[in-house]
C-alpha cells in the first residue's frame, strides 16, 4: 500500500498538499499545486472579465436608448442646406424688391399665363360643391294627408247625405229617413323622364353622378307634383284643389283686389271644426299684399312670431304657407285658399321614387341611360274643409 505523508496546506497557494509517496519526487507534487493555482487564477480572472464586459454592454445599451430618444424629438435631424430653386429665388426677390429687380430667367420662371412655362403648376382651385338654382315648389305635402297605396287607384267612400229627423206628436206618424253614400276615386298617375350620361363622366367625375341624378330626379318630381296638386286638371296628372269646382268660394267684395274684411269673411266661412288646423295658402306676391293690410286700430293683420325656434307667419292666428303655383291677385282670380288641408286634400304614394340604370341600350354610343319615375295620386277629399277667395271681376 502507498504511504502518504500527513496532509498540509501550502501557504503560497492555499492548496492542500500531501507528502510524496514512496518513489515519487517531491517536485512533481509541487508542479501539480502550481497548475491548480494557475487554473484557479484564470477562472477568477475570466469571471471578472465577463462581469466587466456585461457592465460595458449595459452602459452601451443605455447610451443608445438615450440617443434614440433625443433623435426622435421634433425638429431634431441633420439639416441639409440646398441651393434654392430658381422659382423660390424669383418669388423671394419679387416680394422684397418688386418685378423690376427680377432677372430674365426669373421672369420666365414666374410666368403662369403660359401653361408650359409654369401655368400648370398654379391650377385653379376646384371646390367639390355643385351650385344649383333655386327650385320653388308648392309644399302641399306638408299640409295635406299623405298615405301609401299598393293599387293603381284608390276608392275612398264618403257620405253624401245624412239622416233627417222631425219633431212629432204623441201619436203622429214618424217620418222615414235614409243615409246616402258615394265614393271618391283617386287614380294613380305617373311622372317620368330619362337622361343620358357618358360612361367616361361616370368614371372620371369628381362627383357621384348617379347620386346627383337621383337628387335631381327627386327635386324635379317634387316641383311637378306640387304644381299638379295645386292646378292639376286630372288628365294624366293628379286633380288639384284649385281646379276642383266643388270647393266653395267667397267673394272679395273689391274689384281686382281684396281687403281685410274679405279675409275675415273667408276665415269664418270655414266650419269651426276645421279652423283649429286650417292654414292659409297663397303665393309670395299675394302674401306681400296681405302684409300691408291693417285692422281698425292700425295693427297689421299678419304677424311674424317665433314658433319652436323658427319664424312663422300667421294671419288671424293661423299659419301662412307659401305656394308659388297659386295665382296672383287679379280680376276673376282665386289667389287665396283657407282651410284644413289635412281633411280637405289627400295624397297617395304608389312609387315614391324609382331610378333605373340602363347601361345596355345606349352602350354602342358610350353612354348610360338613367330612367326616373314616380307614381302618385291626389285629389280633394272634403270640399267643405276648404274655401277659396275669389276676386271680383269689376
Amino acid at each position: 500500500m502507498p504511504n502518504f505523508a500527513s496532509p498540509g496546506v501550502d501557504p503560497r497557494t492555499g492548496w492542500e498538499t500531501r507528502e510524496a509517496p514512496d518513489g515519487q519526487e517531491q517536485g512533481e507534487v509541487n508542479d501539480l499545486a502550481e497548475i491548480r493555482s494557475a487554473v484557479q487564477g484564470f477562472t477568477t480572472s475570466a469571471d471578472q472579465r465577463f462581469g466587466q464586459l456585461d457592465s460595458a454592454m449595459t452602459e452601451i445599451r443605455s447610451r443608445l436608448d438615450r440617443t434614440e430618444t433625443v433623435l426622435r424629438r421634433p425638429g431634431i435631424g441633420l439639416e441639409t442646406r440646398q441651393e434654392p430653386e430658381v422659382e423660390t429665388r424669383a418669388f423671394a426677390t419679387f416680394l422684397r424688391r418688386g418685378r423690376e429687380a427680377l432677372e430674365a430667367p426669373e421672369l420666365r420662371t414666374l410666368r403662369v399665363s403660359d401653361d408650359t412655362a409654369g401655368g400648370y403648376l398654379a391650377p385653379d382651385q376646384f371646390v367639390a360643391e355643385l351650385l344649383r338654382n333655386v327650385v320653388q315648389f308648392s309644399p302641399v305635402r306638408s299640409v295635406a294627408r299623405v298615405a301609401s297605396t299598393a293599387a293603381g287607384a284608390v276608392l275612398l267612400p264618403k257620405r253624401t247625405g245624412g239622416m233627417t229627423a222631425q219633431w212629432v206628436g204623441e201619436i203622429q206618424p214618424r217620418p222615414e229617413t235614409t243615409v246616402t253614400f258615394g265614393q271618391n276615386r283617386y287614380e294613380v298617375r305617373e311622372i317620368a323622364c330619362w337622361v343620358d350620361v357618358s360612361n367616361a363622366m361616370l368614371e372620371d367625375s369628381a362627383f357621384d353622378v348617379a347620386a346627383e341624378l337621383s337628387f335631381e330626379f327627386a327635386e324635379e318630381f317634387g316641383r311637378a307634383e306640387g304644381a299638379a296638386f295645386v292646378n292639376g286638371d286630372g288628365v294624366l296628372r293628379p286633380f288639384g284643389f284649385m281646379a276642383d269646382p266643388t270647393i266653395p268660394t267667397v267673394a272679395s267684395g273689391s274689384a281686382a283686389t281684396f281687403s281685410a274684411d274679405s279675409l275675415l269673411d273667408l276665415y269664418h266661412a270655414i266650419p269651426s271644426a276645421y279652423r283649429a288646423n286650417a292654414v292659409w295658402a297663397m303665393n309670395s306676391n299675394t302674401l306681400a299684399q296681405a302684409r300691408k293690410l291693417k285692422d281698425t286700430t292700425g295693427n297689421y293683420l299678419l304677424a311674424t312670431a317665433g314658433i319652436a325656434g323658427a319664424m312663422a307667419t300667421t294671419l288671424l292666428g293661423r299659419p301662412v304657407v307659401e305656394m308659388p303655383d297659386m295665382p296672383d291677385v287679379a280680376a276673376g282670380a282665386t289667389p287665396v285658399v283657407f282651410g284644413d288641408f289635412g281633411q280637405g286634400y289627400r295624397i297617395f304614394d304608389r312609387v315614391a321614387l324609382s331610378v333605373l340604370r340602363d347601361p345596355y341600350s345606349q352602350a354602342t354610343n358610350g353612354v348610360t341611360r338613367f330612367h326616373g319615375r314616380r307614381r302618385v295620386a291626389g285629389g280633394v277629399a272634403k270640399a267643405e274643409a276648404l274655401r277659396k277667395l275669389r276676386i271680383a271681376a269689376s
